[in-house]
């Protein structure tokens, strides 16, 4: 009996010495008011253990006994929300510009910014290189998502297009990607004709791709939508559709010619029953709304002492020179295009939003848009979103939660969660209240590897340099 009762206490004694063994992380969190971007509540108090590029707890302070760990980090009552994604970036300007666009991407995490999604260059294989370093940690900047080349129709707009004149052309288009592995297909209206984009948008969904860019202005929108169009960059085919003047001023003038009647024309109670399609086909739209203020106050707006204008490196300065010269030559021909489709924007951005249809930030920051700059152009994004009427957690949304949600991604990102991807932005500051507390970085996690403000501020003295 006496044996017996003692293998009881040795068994209890044991369990217990077992369960006192400390969960070991490589780096804890403490102290952090943990915010949901999906739901807008506020958390204080909380332990975020991170273990290589995973967040593997949160907790209440009051389980930090059961944790040890090589690094702590007192976040001090910061505000802790998952990095940002901008969905809409781009790294190009042929070989004599790689380097120039490799300095920039420290740019991005300075800023917060833990994802981009390149749509598209002319220096893929460079950036699938920088993508599989930075994976690996051996380079310094956001994880990249890329469609490679653009594809476009015969004599393309963009070098390093891929040119498919045909629908036969499509399937070897196509496989170029697929040899390039990329996450996407963007697609360009340079000259692509309506038939081969709608090919593409079938063809690419049957490999499993999904398909956004521009559209042919001949195209119906409405019929790329229903064929599987996953998304739309800008709000021009939006508009064009919310136009009952559409189909008529197509057959006139089938090009960019037309927007102004469309804007003119534009039918609020049309667009509600094109943004119930959008939702209903869950169809990602990147309004894009900063870089057409940008662009259409270009000439009015003395950039030259930009912050960040410093960090371009002179090739990429250059490229600038071409909307300036764009911009001149509209102005003296008396065009306010660009104009009203910056007010038109901001006016459908909204009910878009309370619509339910998804929106996408993305900055349309690179070489060739002018003072559009890595990193911070997605904070003025977001800033623009909150501008037309979205709340700032609203505005976050569209970054931290749609973003990884384009790619299917829910399971892995947009929160602070156990199990999410350890990109992770610390704030001094709650964005929740004012959407310019997100340029109050504190500190910055890309995939389980940690940068405070220091390190951001060497990185980013290291582009100048």
């Amino acid at each position: 009996m006496k044996k017996a009762l003692f293998a009881t206490l040795c068994s209890i004694f044991l369990c217990t010495s077992c369960n006192s063994e400390k969960e070991p992380a490589d780096i804890l969190i403490l102290n952090a008011t943990v915010l949901d971007v999906e739901t807008g509540e506020e958390t204080p108090g909380r332990l975020i253990a991170i273990s290589g590029d995973t967040i593997r707890a949160v907790e209440s302070m009051d389980s930090e006994d059961q944790f040890e760990a090589a690094r702590f980090i007192d976040a001090q009552n910061a505000f802790v929300m998952p990095g940002l994604w901008d969905m809409h970036v781009h790294f190009r300007g042929g070989d004599t510009l790689i380097q120039e666009n490799k300095n920039l991407l420290p740019l991005f995490l300075a800023y917060g910014v833990t994802t981009v999604r390149d749509a598209g260059g002319d220096i893929t294989p460079s950036l699938l290189e920088w993508r599989k370093e930075i994976k690996n940690r051996q380079l310094n900047g956001p994880a990249i998502f890329t469609s490679g080349p653009k594809l476009d129709g015969p004599s393309p707009a963009w070098p390093g297009s891929i040119e498919v004149a045909t629908r036969e052309d499509i399937p070897a288009a196509l496989d170029s990607l697929d040899r390039l592995d990329v996450d996407f297909v963007k697609v360009y209206d340079g000259s692509l004709s309506e038939d081969v984009f709608y090919g593409i948008i079938t063809a690419a969904e049957e490999r499993g791709y999904k398909t956004t860019g521009h559209m042919p202005m001949t195209a119906d929108f409405m019929k790329a939508v229903d064929l599987g169009l996953a998304g739309s960059e800008h709000l021009y085919y939006v508009l064009k559709a919310c136009s009952p003047k559409a189909d008529s001023l197509t057959q006139v003038n089938p090009t960019y010619g037309m927007m102004n009647e469309i804007i003119d024309s534009y039918d609020p109670d049309l667009a509600q029953r094109v943004y119930a399609k959008l939702k209903e086909k869950k169809v990602y739209i990147t309004p894009t709304l900063h870089i057409g203020k940008t662009l259409a106050e270009m000439l009015d707006v003395d950039h030259s002492r930009d912050t960040l204008l410093t960090y371009m490196g002179s090739g990429i300065k250059e490229t600038y020179r071409g909307r300036i010269e764009g911009a001149k030559r509209a102005r003296a021909a008396g065009s306010t295009m660009r104009e009203k489709m910056g007010q038109i924007s901001d006016e459908m951005t909204k009910p878009m939003f309370d619509a339910g249809v998804p929106l996408l930030a993305g900055s349309d920051c690179g070489a060739f848009n002018s003072y559009v700059y890595p990193g911070g152009s997605l904070q003025n994004e977001l800033e623009r979103l909150v501008a037309t009427g979205l709340t700032p957690t609203e505005a976050l949304k569209t970054s931290v939660v749609n973003g990884p949600a384009f790619f299917e991604l829910e399971e892995y990102y947009g929160s602070i969660e156990s199990g999410k991807v350890a990109d992770i932005l610390i704030l001094e500051k709650n964005p929740f209240q004012d959407i310019e507390h997100l340029r109050e970085v504190k500190a910055i996690m890309a995939k389980g590897q940690l940068f405070e403000k220091s390190d951001l501020q060497e990185m980013m003295q290291a582009v100048k340099e």
